[in-house]
């Protein structure tokens, strides 16, 4: 089965479930999936139910694919994603948002827990996503390209909407959140980087570093949608004090950051 067969074939499960107007996708990242709870007159649907997806692995994400009303939007949120490290090809890692456009969601958000390698950072904070560099080392986008789904050479100088960071960084200052921006680095993983990989990434422009995201976004700007990406500093990735890291640690900082992601997130949904 090719890759729009696989496609058609999720989103004619999905309309067999719900089949109104779907206004907006969200990517909820380790520690990040309390976002669901917000929202209303939901349905959930277990990932293995649904016709081509992968089984999310990693502890801190569900699983899950939840389709309901937030502020006034139709979401469809997945709670919990797919990582190039759990052995998934990138077309796996990316299935997801090949369905919600599918679906015609247009717009997109996409949430990560990160190691803040900037200085000026702290655990805990929130950054705005304005850039990426992809270091994992594949790309989505490599074989064979559908035209139905973008063009065979993507532009990609607007990859995160610009209009959509600028409307974030506005409800974060009308909520009073502090904020930060910058460009964030994906590596393959599943290891943390040592503090001589650290260094390279610091002097490559890196402000906060992980293993996810930049292929979801690859694929979305492929097929023409609009990105606003969210990274929760969970741990500071500096290399001349680097102190020893595991999961449970960056879960435990990103539930303590999760009230002001949802916040955050509630009033910029709102506002799209």
């Amino acid at each position: 089965m090719n890759l729009l067969d696989k496609i058609n074939k999720a989103k004619e499960y999905i309309r067999s479930i719900e089949d109104s107007s779907i206004d907006i996708g969200i990517i909820l990242g380790t520690g990040l999936g309390s976002l669901a709870e917000e929202i209303e007159n939901k349905k959930t649907i277990k990932y293995e139910d649904v016709p081509g997806f992968p089984i999310s692995t990693v502890v801190g994400h569900a699983g899950e694919l939840i389709i309901g009303d937030l502020m006034g939007k139709k979401v469809l949120a997945l709670n919990g994603r797919f990582h190039y490290y759990e052995g998934y090809c990138m077309e796996d890692v990316t299935f997801p948002v090949r369905l919600m456009n599918a679906l015609d969601i247009k717009n997109i958000i996409v949430s990560n827990a990160a190691g803040g390698m900037n200085p000026n950072f702290e655990p805990g904070d929130l950054m705005i996503i304005t850039d990426h560099i992809n270091l994992i080392g594949d790309n989505p986008l490599i074989g064979r390209n559908y035209e139905e789904l973008g063009a065979r050479f993507p532009d990609m100088s607007n990859a995160y909407c610009k209009e959509y960071v600028n409307l974030a960084k506005k409800c974060a200052g009308d909520l009073n959140i502090k904020v930060q921006q910058g460009i964030y680095i994906a590596i393959s993983g599943p290891n943390y980087e040592t503090p001589s990989e650290l260094r390279m990434l610091r002097l490559l422009g890196g402000d906060a570093v992980g293993m996810s995201t930049i292929p979801e976004v690859i694929v979305a700007n492929h097929m023409g949608m609009k990105v606003l990406g969210i990274s929760c500093i969970t741990d500071m990735a500096l290399a001349d004090n680097l102190e020893p890291l595991d999961h449970l640690k960056v879960v435990e900082t990103a539930n303590k950051a999760k009230i002001k992601f949802v916040t955050l997130v509630k009033e910029t949904i709102k506002k799209i």
